[in-house]
């Protein structure tokens, strides 16, 4: 699977996937990365990628110019460019989008600064538009980062272990319950009796009344979700 970020930073971005489980990934060709900036695209002799906003206000926008011509390119290189746009003014990013995303062969990031980038360019080349939260960033490079991980962990092979998947948060609606390590006694601390009994039906049991408890306490949104799942 290809990820491709546009953005003016790659500094911010590139070193990411030099440590842990997406570099692994990398180096067995089962991810590839590629970094692109609007500015080798600017006809500016500075090559300026963003001016003043039409109308007024503070800040910086992206112009339309080097946007338009990179994202061509892009999607006359490969028709199955899906084109992702970050900004908080959008729909949120949830695990099921990730999972369904996995299944791309080829994911653009588009990452704004300053006030963000001309509309014209999100309505011309989104596939989709996806915020992380309700907050505002300095720009788009962490979301990409925080959509790409959670991506990458659903392509075959990432993980060493993919049957992690089936018991992490958000599936079926429910938190995933904590994870104690050994020693089963730390300085008093004990973890839950029942993990060391080695009876996987009522650990099973357990971790699945935990998770609904937490999930209850931490993300009633969630255990309404999940209710109305269980009494479908």
């Amino acid at each position: 699977m290809k990820f491709s970020f546009v953005t003016i930073f790659k500094e911010l971005v590139a070193p990411y996937f030099e440590a842990s489980i997406l570099k692994r990934a990398k180096d067995a060709n089962l991810l590839e990365f590629e970094f692109v900036t609007p500015r080798d695209y600017s006809e500016d002799k500075f090559k300026r990628t963003d001016d003043y906003a039409v109308g007024g206000g503070a800040g910086l926008v992206f112009t339309p110019a080097p946007m338009f011509a990179l994202l061509s390119q892009i999607r006359e290189e490969d028709s199955d460019a899906h084109i992702v746009f970050l900004t908080p003014a959008a729909k949120p990013f949830k695990a099921s989008d990730a999972k369904r995303l996995s299944k791309k062969s080829h994911i653009v990031f588009v990452c704004g600064r300053y006030e963000g980038i001309d509309e014209r360019v999100v309505e011309e080349f989104a596939d989709e538009v996806f915020s992380i939260g309700d907050f505002v960033l300095t720009g788009g490079e962490l979301p990409a980062l925080v959509m790409c991980d959670a991506i990458s962990r659903f392509v075959p092979g990432v993980l060493g272990n993919d049957e992690s998947l089936d018991v992490e948060s958000f599936e079926g609606y429910l938190l995933e319950a904590p994870s104690f390590a050994k020693p089963a006694d730390f300085n008093g601390l004990f973890s839950p009796s029942i993990l060391l009994k080695g009876n996987h039906s009522k650990i099973a049991d357990f971790k699945k009344n935990v998770s609904k408890f937490r999930t209850k306490y931490f993300r009633p949104d969630l255990y309404e979700k999940f209710l109305k799942g269980t009494m479908r």
